[in-house]
């Protein structure tokens, strides 16, 4: 990367500045079992795509903000790909958690064009790099209800009794085409202009996301994944892995399955797994201790980070 190009650092104490004082508690905590694994693929040279997240610890962060996970694919040749994924995933997490708004919808809207806007003043004042952008679908686990993020063609499927379902929309030509019913879904699998997105972060000076929102329940897999992973498993491929295995070994299977196929592209899976949703009781100091852990007031207000 030249002097001359745009980053962003991710300052744990800068952005969760304030957020312990507020006191709010979760309703109710989801614990998640999460996976996941980005890989080259059996074609491309360098790997554009990114996964990214954020677990916080802290009861106010979790109650206002909750949790980060994140699927960026970046465009644009000679690195340009994986600048622009890099940059978005990390100015979105930055900038989402940094505002004081508990709003999920308005913070995370405001983030992606946060994101949009850097990557864009970057590809217009380095030459190299015109034409950047990512892809990226990102979703909050926020007590018991998740709101996703979506730019582009990553996907998120949910997985809740036994069915699947996807519950994003991609920007892509061929998806455009189906929805007001002028080409069919097999006609778009094989058409070759399936990688053609309409959407993309950095690509223009504005940026329209779509976000929903979805109420949990026990028991429920989400799997966030790149087009080199969609592009060669049905969804009833991604069903029956996520459903065989733990979320580890369910992200990993997905991307050698999708590699067996033919790996055209870089390949990313995440996968979060549901595995209970109660109220939330907060750990006294004398219960941290007995399990081994700091006391409450010691402890990071962050959790890990990739």
């Amino acid at each position: 990367m030249s002097a001359q190009e745009k980053t962003v650092q991710f300052n744990r104490d800068e952005i969760n500045e304030g957020w312990a004082e507020l006191g709010r508690t979760p309703r109710v905590l989801a614990t998640v079992k999460f996976g996941a694994k980005t890989d080259l693929g059996r074609v491309r040279e360098n790997n554009e795509d990114k996964f990214d997240f954020y677990e916080p610890e802290d009861p106010a962060v979790l109650a206002s903000k909750g949790s980060f996970y994140g699927v960026a694919d970046g465009m644009g040749g000679h690195s340009a790909g994986q600048i622009a994924c890099e940059l978005a995933l990390k100015i979105v997490i930055r900038s989402y958690y940094s505002t004081p708004s508990p709003d999920t919808h308005s913070n995370l809207r405001r983030a992606i064009e946060e994101a949009n806007g850097l990557i864009y003043d970057t590809a217009q004042m380095i030459t190299e790099r015109n034409g950047m952008g990512t892809t990226l679908t990102c979703a909050i686990i926020r007590e018991d209800m998740i709101t996703v993020a979506q730019v582009g063609d990553s996907r998120c499927y949910l997985i809740r009794d036994g069915e699947i379902g996807q519950i994003t929309e991609d920007h892509s030509w061929v998806a455009e085409q189906v929805r007001i019913g002028a080409m069919t879904l097999e006609e778009a699998q094989a058409s070759p202009f399936r990688n053609i997105i309409t959407r993309s972060i950095g690509t223009a000076s504005t940026i329209e996301s779509d976000i929903t929102t979805h109420a949990m329940q026990e028991g429920d897999i989400f799997v966030l994944c790149s087009d080199g992973l969609s592009g060669h498993l049905e969804a009833s491929d991604i069903q029956r892995i996520a459903l065989e295995h733990s979320p580890s070994i369910a992200a990993m299977r997905l991307v050698e399955e999708a590699n067996e196929r033919g790996g055209r592209d870089n390949i990313t899976a995440v996968v979060l797994s549901i595995r209970a949703i109660k109220p939330f009781v907060e750990e006294t100091e004398d219960e941290a201790a007995a399990a081994g852990e700091p006391a409450k007031q010691d402890k990071l207000p962050w959790g890990r980070r990739k």
